[in-house]
């Protein structure tokens, strides 16, 4: 778990892009790993360090296959061999759940208290990665909130263009609102997509992708604003809350996120932009097993309507309602 502890002398010490680079996985992964108290880190200052023991000591939980680091939590995706050996298991003996909001890492305790006798595994990516997951066989449930900017609609045509020939469902999970985060006050005014592309606003952004990322394209691609006049746009940190946290510390003027991270995060102002719709989707011929038909249960019901509602920042009113059918 991640504290502001002390570090042993003599210990050698991995920032996460070292640690990334060791395990051949990418930066991201790192930091859901520290998220979910998988690796264990500590802060110097404002930088995340790993201490070369507990690199190790994960390394050898991942050979031994017994992730002691992890307690009371649902398996975590760590490695292609993790995704192979679920893939062949995950409609018939479980799910495969892609995405990172923390809705649904409570989605996925409801499941596991109602079905004991199946696996539930979380993969924590983007909404591009998660719906080629989807269509490369290696989750069974995507989540996305991808914004057309020739529609102004969520997430079907990059459905229809990612999945092509596939019939799938698209439930809604909630809406959520996107916006800026900036520093207290707003000081440096940035209240449009067009502000960004100001002389000397830094921005730090999302994966390529996420949905923010996918948003911010969009956006300057209506506005014909080359992303190369953006201070800062290959600058990628891998969620909402770490990006709000990079505002927070004055590494960025602004970023984009949703509304919930700022909620979360001191020193910061949330300029709102749009509503989004964050939306699950699954095969169709998947919809009559017991873990699908569980999941719309625990969608329409009031108990996890109101659960959720009561954590702020997101909105239930279509919550479980089919959105599409492809």
């Amino acid at each position: 778990m991640k504290g502001l502890i002390s570090i042993m002398p003599n210990e050698k010490v991995y920032t996460p892009e070292e640690v990334a680079n060791i395990l051949k996985i990418s930066r991201f992964t790192v930091y859901q790993m520290i998220k979910r108290g998988d690796m264990p880190s500590c802060q110097v200052g404002r930088r995340i360090r790993i201490e070369a023991s507990d690199l190790e000591r994960y390394i050898q939980s991942v050979k031994n296959d017994t992730p002691a680091l992890i307690q009371n939590s649902s398996p975590i995706v760590r490695n292609t061999a993790d995704i192979a050996s679920w893939s062949t298991i995950g409609s018939k003996d479980g799910l495969i759940i892609c995405g990172q909001d923390v809705v649904l890492d409570v989605l996925t305790k409801h499941l596991e208290r109602q079905l004991p006798q199946l696996r539930f595994l979380r993969q924590y990516l983007g909404s591009i990665p998660a719906l080629f997951g989807l269509y490369q066989g290696t989750a069974n449930l995507a989540t996305a909130h991808l914004w057309d900017g020739d529609t102004g609609e969520y997430n079907i045509s990059y459905v229809r263009k990612i999945l092509p020939g596939q019939r799938l469902l698209i439930y809604n999970l909630v809406y959520r609102m996107e916006g800026f985060y900036v520093a207290n006050g707003n000081p440096k005014s940035i209240q449009a997509w067009t502000d960004l592309a100001k002389p000397g606003i830094r921005i730090i952004n999302r994966e390529c992708g996420a949905g923010a990322r996918v948003l911010l394209d969009e956006q300057l691609r209506k506005l014909n604003i080359a992303s190369d006049r953006i201070i800062g746009y290959d600058n990628e940190e891998p969620s909402h809350l770490s990006v709000a946290s990079c505002v927070a510390r004055g590494e960025a003027d602004v970023g984009i996120g949703i509304e919930k991270a700022a909620l979360q995060v001191p020193k910061i102002d949330f300029i709102p932009l749009q509503k989004e719709r964050y939306d699950l989707i699954f095969r169709k011929s998947d919809l009559n097993l017991l873990q699908f038909q569980q999941l719309l249960l625990i969608l329409n019901s009031a108990s996890f309507k109101n659960e959720i509602s009561g954590m702020g920042g997101y909105d239930v009113s279509q919550m479980g309602q089919l959105m599409g059918e492809i």
